[in-house]
């Protein structure tokens, strides 16, 4: 019978691996079909647009949509690295609960070993003989006590051997629960990096072709003011539809102490020319793409979404009049109305908005008005 099960058993688990083994080669090919399939459609559009000869306005939608779907893509990444993470940590809770629970187990069996042994030596009084015959009642009842006891103490430990088998039995069950968690997690980290990688190059290309579009510095000169007055118009009518919660008094109290909001190399440009007349409202913070973008202060997320020549932008009211712009995001992880903490992670560091390398775009302001980011972070 023993043999009949464990034969069974293996078969079972060689069932198991080999629908494993379907299952994954079925879910890279559908992966590789779906990844050509975007690639084909990427291609057709960047060959439609130099067959159309696209303006600069087209091509800056066509931006907006291909950064806005980087967004989407790299958030959905970020959100899956997370949980892969933590699957990693439930599994390496689950697998020491796992080996604590075998030691139990042996170390149960022995001490139940060594019980079974003791009754079984203690196994050869005549019972019989001492009850009929009245002889040493009180060792009689000396030995009937004990029995007892250890009857109660051998059950109880019976009790705790089955318990944690059964628990063993369901940490173990949970592992591999886990294990092809982790699994289905690696295969969709693998599409969403796919995905990432070909959106990435088709913006890519369409950028280049908006660069060629307004080579010229007068053409530069007025996508920059146009750029700026889109900052503006967004900021007016996120304010105009904001009620600023009482809790939020502003960032006067913290100047020169605010939190740089990403690691990186920090460039103060404001106030320096940019081109032409028009000259810099902020900072640049040269980071790693897809690292952390962190509110400065806590506050309230007025707006989060694209901006022409600032790409996906999240503004955030602190209150007496202060707000704090973060453009140039690879994806953005508030949502206006949502508040947010000092130091929490609000977006991703990217290149969106027309961007040739990863950079966070930074400023505040005061009533509508850039103040130097430089006087007021921790930098």
């Amino acid at each position: 019978m023993r043999l009949r099960a464990t034969i069974r058993a293996v078969v079972a688990c060689c069932m198991l691996l080999l629908l494993s083994g379907v299952a994954h080669a079925q879910q890279t090919d559908d992966a590789e079909k779906e990844l050509a399939a975007l690639q084909a459609e990427l291609k057709a559009r960047q060959q439609a647009l130099v067959n159309s000869k696209a303006s600069a306005d087209e091509l800056q939608t066509v931006l907006a949509e291909s950064e806005k779907q980087i967004g989407s893509v790299a958030g959905k990444l970020n959100a899956t690295r997370k949980a892969l993470a933590e699957n990693k940590q439930q599994q390496a809770v689950l697998s020491t609960r796992r080996d604590e629970l075998r030691q139990a187990i042996a170390q149960q069996q022995t001490m139940l070993a060594g019980q079974l042994k003791s009754a079984f030596i203690a196994g050869h009084y005549d019972y019989a003989k001492m009850i009929f015959y009245q002889q040493d009642a009180a060792k009689f009842e000396r030995i009937i006590t004990y029995y007892k006891y250890l009857n109660q103490a051998r059950q109880a430990n019976i009790s705790e051997f089955t318990s944690t088998v059964n628990e063993l039995e369901s940490v173990t069950a949970s592992l591999q629960v886990k294990a092809d968690e982790l699994t289905q997690l690696q295969a969709d980290q693998q599409k969403q990096q796919n995905e990432l990688v070909a959106r990435q190059q088709d913006r890519q290309q369409t950028l280049q072709q908006l660069n060629n579009k307004i080579a010229s510095e007068e053409s530069h000169i007025a996508q920059l003011r146009e750029a700026e007055q889109a900052l503006m118009e967004a900021i007016e009518r996120a304010e105009r539809m904001s009620q600023i919660p009482q809790e939020l008094t502003g960032l006067t109290s913290d100047k020169g102490r605010l939190l740089q909001p990403a690691d990186g190399t920090v460039r103060k440009l404001f106030g320096k020319r940019r081109q032409g007349q028009v000259r810099w409202k902020g900072i640049m913070i040269d980071g790693r793409e897809g690292s952390a973008v962190k509110a400065i202060a806590h506050g309230r997320v007025i707006y989060a979404d694209w901006l022409r020549g600032f790409g996906l932008v999240t503004i955030i009211e602190h209150g007496d009049g202060f707000m704090s712009v973060y453009g140039h995001n690879q994806a953005l992880l508030r949502q206006a109305g949502e508040s947010v903490a000092q130091g929490e992670t609000v977006a991703l560091l990217g290149q969106s908005g027309g961007q040739s390398s990863p950079n966070l775009y930074f400023e505040i302001r005061h009533k509508g008005k850039a103040v130097n980011p430089a006087d007021w972070l921790d930098i």
